[in-house]
């Protein structure tokens, strides 16, 4: 009709819909917490500026960290080889959620397919897809690899040893209602003082109660 109308005055009167046309992606990652795990890379500098890579296999269900391991050059077979370690006997969750990192490759999303895995792949850039992990990787860099200096491999495999002992059995996390990765029983007043155990070489602490 001749008639020149802006993008925004039709967006201004366009109708919206009252709800999303299939489930958001949060709820993809509630739905599937029993039977998703995540993997992901991050990088270490040592005391000599070489870059160590990190690679972390997390079940989501407890936060608990299924497998850990450090190379200076990862490849392809590397990780897939991680990945074997990660699942032993038929215990392969269903869904793996990962990045789109180049270091992957078909030899890693073929094993991937083999043990009975389905892969799921974020969007390119958007990291918050993979939460899970990436809160990990925050952790760790936080409460641990920030505090030291990082010598060699040898050193942060223990380093990441010492710091997941100390995760799974003593860290608190209020996704698990203040619980840690692996369930700890309530301690009545009735048990006993409060003791105070070293835990990361003196950069965390475990408490519990003793009898005297």
């Amino acid at each position: 009709m001749g008639i020149e109308i802006s993008q925004a005055a039709v967006s201004k009167y366009l109708g919206r819909r009252s709800k999303p046309p299939s489930q958001i992606w949060r709820t993809f990652l509630d739905n599937h917490l029993r039977s998703l795990v995540s993997v992901d890379f991050f990088t270490v500098p040592t005391v000599m500026f070489k870059v160590l890579f990190v690679f972390v296999v997390l079940a989501h269900d407890r936060r608990r960290v299924l497998h850990i391991n450090v190379t200076g050059a990862p490849t392809a077979q590397w990780t897939t080889q991680q990945l074997v370690e990660a699942f032993p006997w038929e215990t392969a969750p269903r869904y793996l959620l990962r990045d789109r990192d180049a270091v992957y490759g078909v030899v890693f999303s073929s094993r991937v397919h083999s043990l009975g895995i389905r892969e799921v792949k974020t969007a390119p850039r958007s990291p918050w897809q993979n939460p899970y992990v990436e809160r990990l990787i925050g952790t760790l860099r936080r409460e641990c690899l920030d505090h030291v200096v990082v010598l060699n491999e040898t050193h942060l495999r223990r380093l990441l040893r010492d710091y997941l002992i100390y995760y799974h059995s003593a860290r608190t996390h209020l996704s698990l209602e203040k619980d840690a990765p692996e369930p700890r029983a309530v301690e009545r007043l009735d048990q006993g003082r409060i003791v105070e155990t070293p835990m990361v070489s003196g950069l965390h602490h475990r408490y519990s109660r003793c009898a005297a």
